[in-house]
């Protein structure tokens, strides 16, 4: 992602209360890895199932953000946010080719369970709907750039929170790295939504 943006104005708090209280204290973003180091990394032998349930369901997470992301640089109204919505998509391109990667190179399924009780410990599938993606494409032109940003930062938010799964019961040395870098960067992201939702 580009350079970081200031912290989110007072005003966001009327809107996206919740995200606020979960991200709003974070540290500011680290510069992101570059593309081809991204595709570089490997993440040696040493995992778990826990590894392995956090790659998978951010796997499916970032197939909705692309689908998003991919309305978004055809319909948004604001350039900052079609922009902002085609470095996303660089970058989760090459995220998602990874995790693909990594998941291979261990023998396991590139596709999450879609059982609820599998996930149940771990809080759940993300929530983001088909529907509320399927959304986008209809609703109208001037309402857009409002009813992304409102759901994209919601998706952005559980991204963080699944981060978390890795953080605390990962083995994989690199899974755990990939995790702090989800963090920073959607935070980043974050911030740079809230700031669009206040212009």
């Amino acid at each position: 992602m580009a350079a970081a943006v200031k912290r989110p104005l007072i005003a966001a708090a009327l809107i996206v209360p919740f995200l606020l209280g979960a991200c709003g204290t974070a540290k500011e973003p680290a510069p992101p890895v570059a593309a081809q180091a991204v595709a570089e990394i490997k993440a040696g032998d040493e995992h778990n199932d826990t590894d392995v349930m956090f790659l998978q369901m951010l796997a499916y997470h970032q197939k909705q953000g692309l689908q998003m992301t991919t309305t978004a640089t055809k319909r948004a109204k604001n350039p900052e946010l079609k922009n902002l919505a085609q470095a996303i998509q660089l970058t989760e391109k090459d995220e998602l080719a990874m995790i693909e990667s990594w998941l291979t190179g261990w023998g396991e399924d590139t596709k999450v369970d879609q059982a609820p009780s599998l996930h149940a410990d771990h809080g759940g599938l993300p929530g983001t709907g088909d529907a509320e993606i399927k959304a986008l494409t209809t609703v109208k032109a001037a309402a857009f750039d409002t009813a992304f940003l409102n759901l994209f930062l919601a998706h952005q938010h559980q991204a963080m929170e699944m981060s978390k799964i890795a953080l605390t019961g990962g083995k994989n040395d690199e899974t755990k790295k990939f995790a702090e870098r989800v963090q920073q960067s959607r935070q980043g992201e974050i911030q740079q939504m809230l700031k669009l939702m206040n212009g």
